[in-house]
C-alpha cells in the first residue's frame, strides 16, 4: 500500500506530510514525492483528510476480561478482587479466555492498538486467538501463589513456561512473544519470585507484575518485608535482571524510580484503570525525570471498562498536570511516545513503533476532517486532547490491514460478540445459583 501525500508523525514526535510505501511486512518508502513506480506498492491510499501515526503500544491489559465489563462497579481493589473478580474468573474455562481475547483484540484494532502485554490465565488459547487475529502481543501466563512456602519447582508453571517459550516465543515472525509473570509481591512468596526471575534469565525473556497499584498493598509490602518497598523487594531478589514492565507504581517512592532507571523497568501507567479504582496518580513526572521508560495500559476491562488508548492518552496528558499542579508536566510529545516508541521497546520490539524506513508496517490512519480536530494550530496537540478512538480509519500490522472502515478481516467480529455475551451469562448464572 501507498499512503498518497498524507500526514505523518514522525520520530521526533512532529508533524509533516510525505508518500509512504509499504511492501510486504515493512516501511519501504518515506518521501515527499512520489516514488518513480507507484505500481510497486498496490493500492494508492489517497491521504487528503488524514492523519498517520505509528500504531499504539497498550503494555498492560488483560484481555479476556472482556467478558467482566460492566460487571464489578464502585468497589475498593480488595473488595473488587476478591469478592467479584477471582469468583468470576474461577467459573471461565479455556473457551472463554479465547472468546474474551478475541473480543478485546477486535476493539484495540479498532482503536489503533497494533500490540499489546497480556497477563492472564489459559495461555494456549489466548496464544490462539493472537495468531488467527494478526495482532502482535506479548503473552505471559499468569502466576499467583497464595501459599508461602511453595517452591517454584513444585508449581506446574516451571514447566509450562519453559514450554511457551520454546514453542511459540517469536512465533508468527516475531508477532509473538512470552513473557515470564509474577502477579505481584502480595499473591507470590520470595523462593518463586527469586526462581521466575532466575528463569526469565535463562530463557533470555522479559517479565510482567504488577507493583505498588494501591496504598494498602505498597504499605502492606513494607511492614512483611522489612521496610522494603514493592520494588525494592522485587530486585533484592534479583527479579529485574530481564526487561520488566511493571504495572501502575501509583505509589511508588523516589528510590523505587531510582530502582526502575537503573534496571531498566518500564512502568505501564494505567489512568483510567487508576482513576476508576481510585488508587490514586502515579508520579510519572518525577519517573519520566529520573530516565524511567513510560508506556500506557489500558488493564482490563473490567476496570477502565476498555481498550480504547485514546482515552488513556488524553487522561495522561491531563491528571497528570492537575496532580502535580503543574500544567507543564507531561508534554504532548512526551504522551504519544509513551504510547507508540517506549511500548515498542518494552515489549523488546526494536523495529517497531515509529514511521521510518525499514522498520514494521504497524500503521494507523486517522480521519482528522471532523470537526472536533479543526482548526489546526498544532496537529500533535489535536492528536492527544482532541482525537476520538473512533476517528480511526485503518488499522495495519506488518503490513496487513486488520481493521477498516468498520470491517475487521480476520475476526467474526457478530459471532465474537454473541459468544461473548453467551459466556458472561453462563458465568453469572453459574455464580448466582452458587
Amino acid at each position: 500500500m501507498l499512503f498518497k501525500d498524507i500526514e505523518y508523525l514522525t520520530p521526533s514526535m512532529g508533524i509533516e506530510r510525505a508518500y509512504v510505501g509499504v511492501v510486504d511486512q515493512r516501511i519501504a518508502y518515506l518521501d515527499t514525492v512520489a516514488p518513480a513506480n507507484m505500481a510497486l506498492y498496490g493500492e494508492v491510499y489517497d491521504g487528503r483528510g488524514k492523519l498517520l501515526i505509528p500504531g499504539l503500544y497498550n503494555i498492560h491489559a488483560h484481555a479476556p476480561m472482556s467478558l467482566l465489563r460492566g460487571y464489578a462497579e464502585s468497589l475498593s481493589l480488595q473488595d473488587w478482587l476478591y469478592n467479584k473478580i477471582f469468583p468470576f474468573e474461577g467459573k471461565m474455562v479455556a473457551e472463554d479466555d479465547y472468546t474474551g481475547s478475541l473480543l478485546a483484540i477486535a476493539e484495540m484494532l479498532r482503536f489503533g492498538v497494533v500490540s499489546y502485554s497480556d497477563m492472564y490465565f489459559f495461555t494456549d488459547e489466548r496464544i490462539q486467538a493472537v495468531r488467527e487475529s494478526g495482532i502482535k502481543a506479548n503473552i505471559c501466563p499468569a502466576l499467583m501463589v497464595f501459599d508461602p512456602d511453595v517452591k517454584f519447582e513444585d508449581l506446574p508453571e516451571e514447566q509450562s513456561n519453559r514450554r511457551y517459550v520454546q514453542e511459540f516465543h517469536g512465533a508468527c515472525d516475531g508477532r509473538l512473544r512470552i513473557d515470564l509473570n509474577i502477579h505481584s509481591e502480595y499473591i507470590s512468596n520470595p523462593q518463586v519470585v527469586q526462581a521466575v526471575g532466575e528463569q526469565a534469565v535463562e530463557l533470555g525473556v522479559g517479565t510482567q507484575i504488577h507493583i505498588s497499584e494501591t496504598a494498602l498493598e505498597h504499605q502492606e509490602c513494607k511492614d512483611r518485608r522489612a521496610g522494603l518497598t514493592p520494588a525494592a523487594y522485587f530486585e533484592s531478589l534479583g527479579f529485574f535482571r530481564q526487561p520488566c514492565t511493571a504495572a501502575h507504581a501509583v505509589w511508588a517512592e523516589p528510590e523505587d524510580w531510582q530502582i526502575f532507571a537503573r534496571n531498566g523497568v518500564t512502568i505501564a501507567a494505567n489512568p483510567a484503570s487508576n482513576l476508576k479504582l481510585a488508587s490514586g496518580f502515579a508520579p510519572l513526572p518525577e519517573m519520566i525525570a529520573t530516565g524511567v521508560n513510560i508506556g500506557i495500559g489500558t488493564d482490563g476491562p473490567a476496570s477502565n471498562n476498555n481498550h480504547n488508548m485514546f482515552k488513556d492518552i488524553y487522561l495522561l496528558a491531563t491528571v497528570y498536570k492537575a496532580a502535580a499542579g503543574d500544567p507543564t508536566v507531561i508534554t504532548p510529545a512526551e504522551v504519544m511516545q509513551a504510547a507508540t516508541i517506549n511500548g515498542a521497546q518494552a515489549q523488546g520490539r526494536d523495529d517497531c513503533g515509529e514511521i521510518t524506513v525499514g522498520k514494521r508496517a504497524d500503521l494507523v490512519v486517522l480521519d482528522t476532517d471532523v470537526p472536533w480536530m479543526k482548526p489546526v494550530s498544532s496537529q500533535l496537540s489535536n492528536l492527544v486532547f482532541a482525537a476520538q478512538g473512533s476517528d480511526v480509519v485503518l488499522t495495519m500490522v506488518d503490513g496487513q490491514v486488520l481493521y477498516r472502515d468498520g470491517t475487521w478481516p480476520t475476526i467474526d467480529v457478530e459471532r465474537v460478540s454473541m459468544d461473548a455475551q453467551v459466556a458472561t451469562n453462563r458465568i453469572a448464572g453459574e455464580l448466582a445459583a452458587g
